[in-house]
């Protein structure tokens, strides 16, 4: 099982969930095995991924929203070179967590 945070000689040290983690959780709490509920687990993470290639947002109320942002082109530089660079605009994912989300995270302790 995993633990959010381990605390030795006053260092915190947060451990992260992985996906083994929440496949133990929804088998141990809802009685469907465990490879049923990795496929399933499986099958949502490709349909996010899917949607926001086409550039399709998805919204799960009461959770949060996974969502293309765009970014403008920019100009760096490359210090190694001493030379500037141009970064075409480009998109990337984020997420979004909803107002309830945020309120229970920021509420725990």
């Amino acid at each position: 099982m995993y633990s959010n945070l381990v605390n030795t000689n006053n260092l915190k040290i947060f451990i992260a969930m992985t996906k083994a983690d929440i496949v133990n959780d929804i088998a141990k709490s809802t009685g469907v095995e465990k490879a049923q509920v990795q496929q399933i687990i499986k099958a949502f993470m490709e349909s996010v991924k899917d949607s926001l290639v086409s550039n399709n947002n998805v919204y799960l109320r009461g959770f949060g929203s996974f969502i293309v942002k765009e970014r403008a082109q920019k100009v760096a530089r490359n210090i190694s070179k001493n030379t500037t660079i141009t970064i075409p605009a480009h998109n990337i994912p984020a997420f979004k967590p909803s107002k309830s989300f945020v309120a229970k995270v920021k509420d725990a302790k």
